[in-house]
């Protein structure tokens, strides 16, 4: 290599692991430089990270960017109502944030090569290496898994002969990914359409037989369409992470899906998002309430178009920002406390309350004056006649 450095988007799991390695005794780098981003995987998770990173000998980087994650990318996420078939895409944002920070850091130290730990049958690849380019178009990628068409299977193995065991995880057996927005877990390891995911895999989500049998009431207080506090919480990141611990604790956030990835294939995947769950759900009644018809139905062709670019790899496309301008533009009126009530299991809605609500009952309903509803009769006659003209027709 004409640089004897590579910087490695790190996370201290399986694959990045790995290709520390490779990356030195296969690709004969003299210095590998791991770029770690907290976003919010845990206390846990960022020991085991460091800890492989000590015993591999590299020059680990860790970058808290849980905030800028939740106020970036998670805040636009709610807005825009995000969900790519049932997924709030919580890796599918954190992949362009950790491809944009290796490849700053490549840049600002002059190094050539960026590497990862994506395989060639995943999104990843496509988000990691869209997002380094875009920062970076002179930087070399290099992708090990995909390179020497590796199976996990090698991987686990090549990992034993280095001392290092791949069933060793924070939590849990299947391994995946984690962040404060989302949790998937096995990341397409679940190869059949029925097999059950087991309880211990989940970090948040409780088992119903552990569900307190005590409701919880929590409200959910939103600004220009972005939560601002939730039951006396005001941090936008304490305010999600313990999110997930409060609505996991009621058996609530599991996700099974059948998932159409960027290459065209469908996988089955487990994820867990107790706090996007109800944040989402919650922000979309409150759209419903203070939007117009009008704006709502072509919101949710704007909401479509910006999950579908940002799950497949597109985050940092023009049309992505041009939405972005729409949305926000909506969410001015977005505005008031929605409280939700957690039960075993569910969750619903119990209250709404807006300075910005159309709801006016004093107009529409059969109980109010509201207004002389003789005044309709003309309406309703125009409104028929292309109905009668239709008939005949004969259509």
């Amino acid at each position: 290599m004409a640089s004897k450095r590579v910087v490695l988007a790190y996370s201290g799991g399986l694959d990045s692991t790995l290709i520390a390695i490779l990356l030195r005794e296969h690709y004969k780098f003299d210095e590998v430089v791991g770029v770690c981003l907290d976003v919010g995987q845990g206390d846990e998770e960022i020991a085991l990270a460091k800890e492989r990173a000590e015993k591999i000998a590299i020059d680990l980087r860790l970058i808290d960017a849980k905030e800028e994650f939740v106020k970036e990318m998670v805040h636009r996420c709610i807005k825009a109502n995000g969900s790519w078939e049932g997924y709030p895409m919580g890796t599918s944002m954190t992949r362009i944030l950790v491809g944009m920070k290796a490849a700053k850091i490549a840049v600002e130290e002059g190094i050539e090569y960026l590497a990862h730990g994506c395989t060639g049958k995943g999104n990843d690849q496509f988000r990691i290496e869209t997002a380094a380019k875009y920062v970076a178009p002179h930087l070399q990628i290099i992708a090990p898994v995909r390179e020497l068409n590796l199976t996990r299977d090698q991987e686990e193995e090549m990992l034993r002969k280095y001392g290092i065991d791949p069933k060793k995880r924070a939590k849990g057996k299947i391994g995946g990914d984690v962040n404060l927005w989302s949790h998937s877990i096995g990341s397409g390891q679940f190869t059949d359409l029925k097999t059950q995911c087991p309880d211990e895999e989940y970090y948040w989500v409780k088992p119903l037989s552990e569900a307190p049998d005590k409701p919880r009431d929590l409200a959910i207080t939103f600004k220009n369409g972005v939560p601002v506090e939730v039951d006396g919480i005001k941090d936008p990141v304490k305010m999600i992470i313990d999110l997930n611990y409060i609505v996991g604790e009621y058996g609530i956030g599991k996700i099974d899906i059948l998932e159409d990835g960027m290459i065209g294939f469908k996988s089955r995947e487990i994820y867990e998002a107790p706090a996007a769950t109800v944040l989402l759900a919650a922000h979309a009644d409150l759209e419903h309430l203070t939007l117009t018809r009008e704006q709502l139905m072509f919101k949710r062709m704007a909401d479509l178009q910006w999950s579908y670019l940002v799950y497949n790899a597109q985050w940092l496309h023009p049309l992505r920002k041009d939405l972005d301008a729409f949305i926000d533009s909506t969410q001015k009126y977005v505005n008031g406390t929605i409280t939700i009530r957690l039960e075993k299991g569910f969750f619903r809605i119990i209250e709404r309350d807006s300075p910005d609500s159309l709801f006016a009952p004093e107009i529409r309903s059969l109980r109010a004056t509201g207004f002389d509803q003789r005044d309709a009769t003309g309406a309703v006659k125009i409104f028929t006649l292309s109905f009668q003209l239709y008939a005949k027709k004969g259509r």
